[in-house]
């Protein structure tokens, strides 16, 4: 590898730390890793946002890019018209997902998302993902020579270690005009607000059915903790939707979120991953989740709840 171009998180204002993730994920294949930050301030972000292994930092100051995927899109594509990378990493979020494969598309490339391991060998680069829910591990060997699009999972790569300040230098890009009117709107609380809550135990498919998250809420409640839910249990009615934890829920960063029968798909990660510290306890040993959690039992999370309430 010669060049690899890392496209930084901006979340609420600041570098995701999962970006310290991808450029670990991209320095592991050798070579000069680039790091990118676009966003309204960008230029004030890079001196945070360059790790260890970083050789380069390179910002695109656009005002559009935090809410409009397709103007992100047209500023990634000059970063890989600039950098030239072999390839291009950034950790697997709704956000980076949605300007990723559109990137793919324009310059056609290969785009592979959820990475969990990535290397280089053989004049090839490797990539391998969960599919089928997380059940089957799928190896994918592209030639190099043109760049491949990575998409890294949370919690694959340990973080590279904060630096000094690399060098930095901006690109000027020429965006056309945004198609997008964004806003705010805000959901409802009715009884329930998780954002408040210290603590949320949420209930996903593994569940099973709808009586059976009474023996949830109950621990919730003596804990005092949230109650929240995964969206297959709002869509079958089982709890009301202000319990939705997750792209079209609420976004909850608590001290403990506890993952129960919650497989880890995209959407929902998207409300929670950013939780001080994840549990999770799933019967399928290969659930994304895991590849989130701080903590992780392969166990059955009906079990898990008859010995919590005989310990309460």
């Amino acid at each position: 590898m010669t060049r690899l171009l890392v496209v930084a998180e901006i979340v609420d204002g600041a570098v995701s730390p999962l970006t310290a993730e991808a450029v670990s994920a991209a320095a592991s294949l050798g070579g000069d890793v680039i790091l990118a930050v676009v966003g309204p301030d960008a230029g004030a972000l890079a001196a945070q946002a360059a790790p260890a292994g970083v050789t380069e930092v390179v910002t695109v100051t656009a005002p559009g890019t935090d809410r409009d995927h397709e103007q992100m899109l047209h500023a990634v594509a000059a970063l890989v018209a600039d950098v030239a990378p072999e390839v291009v990493v950034a950790g697997f979020t709704i956000r980076s997902t949605a300007w990723a494969a559109a990137l793919a598309e324009r310059l056609d490339l290969a785009f592979v998302p959820d990475v969990v391991s990535l290397t280089a060998a053989g004049g090839e680069v490797t990539a391998e993902r969960s599919i089928y829910d997380g059940r089957v591990r799928a190896e994918y060997a592209f030639p190099t020579g043109r760049p491949v699009v990575a998409l890294v999972r949370a919690g694959s790569w340990p973080p590279a270690e904060p630096a000094a300040a690399a060098a930095t230098r901006a690109l000027e890009v020429d965006l056309p005009p945004s198609r997008v009117r964004a806003g705010e709107l805000t959901r409802p609380s009715g009884d329930v607000d998780l954002t408040g809550s210290d603590v949320i135990f949420a209930v996903g498919r593994g569940v099973g059915s709808e009586e059976n998250i009474a023996a949830f809420a109950d621990i919730a409640r003596r804990l005092g903790a949230g109650l929240g839910a995964s969206r297959p249990i709002i869509d079958a009615g089982w709890l009301p939707a202000v319990h939705q934890v997750g792209q079209t829920g609420v976004t909850v960063k608590p001290k403990v979120y506890v993952a129960l029968g919650i497989s880890g798909a995209l959407h929902h990660l998207a409300g929670m991953q950013h939780s001080k510290t994840i549990v999770a306890v799933n019967t399928n040993e290969d659930a994304p989740i895991f590849g989130y959690a701080d903590v992780g039992a392969v166990a059955d999370i009906h079990e898990v709840a008859e010995q919590l309430q005989a310990l309460l």
